[in-house]
């Protein structure tokens, strides 16, 4: 993702960045699905991106509330109540 105004096959590396989650939940049209296949084969820095918010969300989903410290569990809280007021 060195440009993110490099476009491959209709989308730009900022669209990819935008457009992982839709992507990894299977979200997408398969003419989506496609382009954004594409664009990951042709730029290395997304789909070393795409790569990490995989394993971010393996990381993530392996922990149970439990798991959290107090602290973090707010500033989580927090920063997802604020997200879903933009």
């Amino acid at each position: 993702m060195t440009d993110s105004t490099r476009v491959e096959h209709g989308y730009s590396c900022k669209e990819v960045v935008e457009l992982a989650t839709e992507y990894l939940e299977g979200a997408m049209s398969s003419e989506q699905m496609t382009r954004f296949e594409l664009h990951l084969n042709l730029c290395d820095g997304c789909f070393g991106f795409l790569e990490q918010v995989r394993t971010t969300a393996a990381m993530a989903g392996a922990l149970s509330e439990e798991q959290l410290p107090g602290e973090m569990k707010t500033t989580l809280l927090a920063a997802f109540r604020e997200w879903k007021r933009e």
